[in-house]
C-alpha cells in the first residue's frame, strides 16, 4: 500500500486484526491482547471499536468439540472487534496467540487486513469547534451520571 499524507493526517500502512467472540468474553480477550502490545494510536492507548452484538450461525460436524449436529446452532449476543497493528509479524504472531489462549471458541474467527490508518500531525486546534472537548464537555462524564 502507498503511503498518504495530508497537512493534518498521515496514513500508516497497518494490520487491522478483527475477532468475533460471546460479549462476555470480549473483556477476557482484550485484557490478554493489551498484555501483549498497549494498542497506541497518537497520546491514546487500548484503541479498540466493537460492534453492537448480533447472531452467529455455526453446525458443528463430526469431530467438533460439541459433537455433531444437524441443525444450525444460532447464538445471539456475538460482538466484533477490531484494532490496529504495526506490520510486525512477531507482534501478530503473540497477539493472534494471546487471542487463542483465552477465546471460547474451538475455532476463534479472526480476520486480518491490510489497512492505510490515519494519524493526527497533532496540528495546534486545541479551540477547534468540532472537537469533543469544546462541545459541552466529556461524553464519559455525562454517561456515568445517567447510570
Amino acid at each position: 500500500m502507498l503511503p498518504f499524507a495530508t497537512q493534518s493526517m498521515t496514513f500508516e500502512a497497518l494490520w487491522l486484526v478483527t475477532f468475533q467472540a460471546p460479549r462476555e468474553d470480549v473483556a477476557r480477550i482484550m485484557a490478554a491482547v493489551t498484555e501483549v502490545t498497549p494498542l497506541q494510536m497518537g497520546k491514546y492507548d487500548r484503541n479498540a471499536f466493537e460492534t453492537a452484538t448480533g447472531i452467529e450461525h455455526y453446525r458443528p460436524q463430526e469431530g467438533a468439540a460439541a459433537g455433531a449436529e444437524s441443525e444450525t446452532r444460532l447464538r445471539p449476543g456475538v460482538a466484533e472487534v477490531s484494532f490496529q497493528l504495526p506490520r510486525d509479524a512477531a507482534l501478530l504472531d503473540q497477539v493472534v496467540e494471546a487471542i487463542f489462549a483465552v477465546h471460547s471458541y474451538e475455532e476463534p474467527v479472526i480476520l486480518l487486513r491490510e489497512i492505510l490508518a490515519s494519524r493526527s500531525r497533532g496540528l495546534p486546534d486545541k479551540d477547534n469547534p468540532h472537537r469533543w472537548w469544546n462541545q459541552g464537555g466529556d461524553w464519559k462524564k455525562t454517561t456515568e451520571t445517567a447510570v
